[in-house]
């Protein structure tokens, strides 16, 4: 295996990944189109995949414009709107809650400060830095499954919990880095480097991959 820093191993992966044609790229471009969209697709896509949730939120948008015209929805409305996505009857209720707490408490408008939105309904550590990046343009690192797990696979880490990996890779990237990582492991993760079957033999930085974790080369 040949030796790479994790910082240029990184910029390759960065650079493949911006061609990848993955669910994650129209999930962003239906994010980009408010804070409130931004908001409502971190929430819906919790244990969904991105070609579900970039779907339901399509029709949802339709619908729904903002946090008032949340409010006004019933819960069962809101399970109608972003049916198939996991628990969605447990999200359409935190939904309503969401919206209602955002209008009252903070005047329509999503908070800024990490302490502030993890203790919004449905907003963890994974959405609230999520939120911290996309929205406010701060420099956070957003640890979701893929950016854990690839991270493990390429030794950059060797962790057993998300914020644990948060935490190294804030050690071992400078800050220019953080809010990048979370986008480019999605994407590569999708295309390439899958849970069970990834594709090595196609893989542009396989030559520099340890393969922690998998049983045998791909």
């Amino acid at each position: 295996m040949k030796e790479i820093s994790p910082c240029d191993l990184f910029l390759k992966i960065e650079e493949y990944s911006k061609n990848l044609k993955v669910p994650l790229v129209s999930l962003i471009a239906l994010k980009r189109r408010s804070d409130f969209s931004i908001l409502i697709s971190a929430i819906l896509s919790s244990r969904t995949k991105d070609e579900v949730t970039g779907r339901v939120m399509e029709n949802f948008l339709k619908k729904v414009k903002d946090f008032n015209d949340l409010k006004k929805l019933k819960v069962k409305e809101i399970e109608k709107l972003i049916y198939p996505v996991g628990f969605y009857k447990v999200k359409a209720k935190i939904l309503k809650r969401l919206s209602k707490e955002i209008i009252e408490k903070y005047g329509g408008k999503i908070p800024d400060k990490f302490e502030e939105l993890v203790k919004l309904p449905g907003v963890g550590r994974k959405v609230a830095n999520l939120i911290l990046i996309e929205i406010f343009k701060k420099d956070e690192i957003c640890v979701d499954t893929h950016v854990h797990r690839i991270s493990n696979r390429l030794g950059w880490v060797s962790t057993k919990k998300r914020e644990e990996t948060e935490e190294k890779l804030k050690e071992i990237f400078p800050r220019e880095y953080w809010s990048r990582i979370n986008r480019t492991l999605v994407a590569f993760g999708q295309g390439i480097c899958k849970p069970l079957k990834p594709l090595c033999k196609i893989c542009p930085v396989e030559p520099f991959c340890p393969k922690i974790g998998l049983n045998s080369k791909k």
